[in-house]
């Protein structure tokens, strides 16, 4: 056998990637499209899988309790009581907090945690269940994160160049950064013309919604270097674990569903 060299090594994390994609993306749209109860089980699913992710990566020794309560919270959501929801992730995090071993900064961590892999998986819930058409909101910003991922990844590879943030994550060039921020702005004119909405106002969401992505990206690679480890996990071929695969999405989620209830004009604005 010949030896292996990076270029094979691309090549086969690329067929990986593509094979994880064939299995993520059908089963994310089916989900959002159902909405309801099976979009609630759905992310429940996910974010328990993130709350194990976390527990391992910041051995945190409770990572089914982690997992239960991030579950528990999605699970609240159809039931339309905020109260309930939000005493549901506020026990969470302060049994986190009790439980975890060390000082101060390390159950500020565990409780943190837990918060963030639970606004992630809420933030596609909330999106979807929104005043607006949920349904074509969370489809859309779903596929220009889809889109942005895809850019940055090949426009990356193939010009290369600088490196956009050596430290928190060497592989991203800003090549791939500026490729995913201009195929995101295209997709944006493509889906003014489908909703009949403003092109200026759809080219902004789709750079705005690449950068965020973008910044996802690098916030959940900072802290894996904080906690000095690669991937968060081996669930996924080709992706690491279940939180490398969603911190752009889960990122877009949150700030997207925030952004459409403050600003109630925006989702006319954008044909929603």
């Amino acid at each position: 056998m010949g030896d292996w060299t990076p270029r094979d090594r691309r090549f086969s994390e690329l067929g990986l990637r593509l094979m994880s994609a064939a299995v993520l993306i059908p089963v994310a749209v089916a989900m959002v499209w159902a909405g309801g109860w099976w979009l609630a089980i759905g992310c429940a699913v996910f974010a328990a899988a993130m709350a194990l992710e976390w527990s391992q990566i910041s051995a945190f020794p409770h990572g089914r309790a982690m997992a239960v309560a991030s579950a528990l919270f999605c699970l609240s959501l159809p039931v339309g009581l905020l109260w309930l929801s939000v005493l549901v992730i506020v026990a969470g995090m302060v049994f986190c907090a009790a439980t975890a071993v060390g000082g101060l900064r390390v159950r500020w961590t565990a409780a943190f945690g837990l918060f963030y892999v639970t606004a992630m998986a809420a933030g596609l819930y909330l999106l979807r269940d929104g005043p607006w058409d949920g349904r074509a909101a969370a489809l859309f910003f779903m596929s220009f994160v889809w889109a942005s991922d895809a850019a940055a990844y090949f426009t990356g590879r193939g010009l290369g160049g600088p490196r956009l943030l050596p430290s928190e994550s060497p592989n991203k060039t800003w090549s791939g950064a500026l490729g995913a921020v201009t195929a995101c702005g295209l997709c944006g004119l493509a889906a003014a013309d489908i909703e009949m909405a403003s092109f200026p106002v759809w080219i902004a969401a789709g750079v705005a919604i690449s950068m965020v992505a973008q910044m996802g990206d690098l916030f959940e690679s900072g802290l894996k270097r904080r906690f000095k480890v690669k991937d968060a996990g081996t669930l996924l071929p080709g992706h690491g674990g279940v939180l490398d695969r969603v911190d752009g999405l889960g990122a877009v989620c949150i700030f997207g569903s925030l952004a459409l209830y403050a600003f109630p004009g925006l989702s006319g604005a954008l044909g929603f």
